[in-house]
């Protein structure tokens, strides 16, 4: 469940910055829409990231090393 969390979340931020690009080329600097656009992308990402941090914290996410460790 919380691996698909993850999955969404960075989904959202992909999703978000093309939606970004769309409105830049759209629109071209007339409205406000870019910058919301990549302001929902920041948030997705900072919460992606805390979302790993938290994963590796608590034991659900565990790193895969070649070597042993």
């Amino acid at each position: 469940m919380f691996k698909a969390l993850l999955v969404v979340v960075f989904f959202a931020a992909v999703i978000s910055l093309f939606s970004g690009l769309f409105y830049i080329l759209r629109d071209r600097g007339q409205s406000s829409r870019t910058v919301h656009a990549l302001t929902l992308r920041v948030f997705f990402c900072m919460l992606l990231l805390l979302l790993l941090v938290y994963g590796i914290y608590s034991g659900q996410l565990m790193p895969n090393h070649p070597w042993p460790v």
